[in-house]
C-alpha cells in the first residue's frame, strides 16, 4: 500500500507543471505595484462616489438640525478628499517609484 501511494506522488512531483502569469502584462515588482495603486485607486473613487451620495441624503434629511448638516458637511469633504485621493494613487506611486529609482 505505501509503495502505491509513494509511486503516486512520485509520478505527481515528476510531471512538469505550468502555471500561466494571472496578471496579464505584469513581469515586475513595479508593474504588480502599479496595477494595484490602480484597482485602489478605482474603489476608492467608487467608495467617494458614494459617499457623495450618503452626503446629499443627510444634507436633504437633516431637516436644520446643525449637528446633522454639521455631519453631513464632514462626509462631504472627506468623500471629496478621498476622491482625490483615489484619483492621484497612480501619480503618487509613480512619483515615490521615480524618486526610489
Amino acid at each position: 500500500m505505501k509503495k502505491k501511494i509513494i509511486s503516486l506522488l512520485a509520478s505527481f512531483v515528476s510531471a512538469a507543471v505550468v502555471i500561466p502569469n494571472p496578471l496579464s502584462g505584469v513581469n515586475n515588482f513595479t508593474q504588480l505595484l502599479l496595477k494595484i495603486t490602480q484597482a485602489v485607486g478605482a474603489l476608492v473613487g467608487a467608495l467617494g462616489t458614494i459617499m457623495i451620495i450618503v452626503a446629499g441624503i443627510l444634507f436633504l434629511t437633516s431637516a436644520g438640525s446643525p449637528e446633522r448638516i454639521k455631519t453631513a458637511k464632514t462626509a462631504l469633504v472627506y468623500a471629496i478628499a478621498g476622491i482625490a485621493i483615489g484619483v492621484s494613487a497612480t501619480a503618487i506611486v509613480q512619483t515615490i517609484l521615480w524618486v526610489i529609482r
